[in-house]
């Protein structure tokens, strides 16, 4: 009689599995009039393929094929009645006229929407004449972002291969509970203002497996950020992975409980920095750990600059708000591409508090680096290579 029961039941979950796999909707992008030829304007299909599945009372999936699809300033909008697959297989691309995405700052934009996941494919920006323009001095419209997440909760973005963004690459805003996994992202060092990934006014934001190579940060933290935890990431070129600037302005929320681990840094700028205005603000900086990484031949190893104020302006006393506390940078080994592989320039208004190297192993052309500390206290202990300052 058990077992006759075990089998029924069996049964019915089965039945009710196929029932929830039957019931699933599929929306094709090509279905609703999109052209994989990388010319004509898919922008409604896509946005057309959203909308129904946004309203599907199922979970959904739009699947994007093989091919290249042109698509103008788009906006996944919700809130939506259940999760959504966005698959995409083939390649995203911008128009080639730098103009064409306007003034809004966005590209690909997903904003109030809860329980979504972005697999796969490419996304295209096609940067260049941008960049170009910026160098030119004309008169520019304010770059566009490529994929960016506004207001969302329980996103998870994987396999994507991002190229040539305009500006950042990957945004996330006022956000909760975001998985970045196994993400490559592409463009020339000597792209403008092309971050990686932008976390900001986020909570419980994992990255994961991404390499980065930059014309800026790696990746970037910015004001309001909370629980961010990365691992495996390779950055260069680029900037580092960085949190700031902070402090532009006098009311900002802290950075707090931040940790990245497992990285590699090759020929990149910085390679973790904290890096705040030098003017009044109530902002902070506390609970972050940089542990396990590897620098190859990079220019600042270890940074934190509190005197930032491009073309010294605005910045009066030149002293910075933002407090910086409880953070430890343990088992970081490599070359430095400068003697000083170890700058802390603190505020002398607000000094760093609470700083801690365990295990440094820094070398600059086979020799010992040097450090420099200004207005930090903290401790030291392990392998101390350069030299501790504090």
């Amino acid at each position: 009689m058990a077992n006759t029961i075990k089998t029924l039941l069996l049964i019915i979950s089965s039945f009710y599995f196929f029932i929830q796999l039957s019931s699933a909707a599929t929306y094709n992008v090509i279905t609703y009039g999109a052209k994989p030829d990388g010319k004509t304007d898919s922008t409604r299909p896509f946005l057309k393929a959203w909308t129904l599945a946004c309203s599907s009372s199922t979970p959904s999936t739009i699947n994007v094929p093989k091919g290249r699809f042109l698509l103008n300033p788009t906006t996944f909008r919700g809130p939506c009645k259940n999760k959504i697959t966005f698959r995409l297989n083939g390649t995203l691309v911008a128009p080639l006229d730098y103009r064409a995405l306007g003034s809004s700052g966005y590209w690909i934009l997903f904003i109030k929407v809860n329980d979504v996941s972005f697999f796969g494919g490419n996304i295209d920006a096609k940067g260049a004449s941008y960049w170009a323009c910026r160098d030119s001095g004309k008169d520019c419209p304010p770059g566009a972002r490529s994929l960016t997440f506004n207001w969302a909760n329980n996103i998870y973005l994987s396999g994507l291969t991002s190229l040539n963004s305009r500006q950042s690459h990957i945004t996330i805003n006022s956000c909760n509970n975001v998985l970045v996994k196994n993400v490559k992202i592409m463009a020339p060092d000597q792209s403008p203002n092309t971050d990686g990934i932008h976390v900001q006014s986020s909570t419980d934001v994992t990255i994961t497996g991404t390499t980065i190579q930059t014309g800026d940060d790696c990746i970037s933290i910015g004001d309001g950020t909370k629980n961010l935890f990365m691992t495996h990431i390779k950055c260069g070129p680029g900037h580092g992975v960085s949190i700031g600037s902070l402090g532009k302005e006098f009311d900002e929320q802290g950075v707090q409980n931040v940790t990245l681990m497992n990285a590699v840094f090759t020929k990149s700028d910085n390679g973790v920095r904290i890096k705040t205005w030098a003017r009044p603000g109530n902002g902070f900086v506390k609970h972050v750990v940089f542990q396990n990484i590897v620098m190859n031949n990079v220019k600042n190893p270890i940074i934190i600059d509190q005197n930032y104020c491009p073309d010294n302006e605005g910045c009066p006393g030149q002293s910075a708000g933002v407090k910086i506390s409880d953070v430890t940078y343990k088992n970081i080994g490599g070359t430095s591409a400068t003697s000083e592989a170890i700058t802390f320039d603190c505020s002398s208004t607000n000094p760093c508090d609470d700083i801690r190297l365990e295990d440094i192993k820094l070398t600059y052309k086979n020799k010992a680096s040097t450090s420099t500390c200004n207005n930090v206290g903290g401790s030291s202990v392990g392998i101390l290579m350069p030299q501790s300052c504090l």
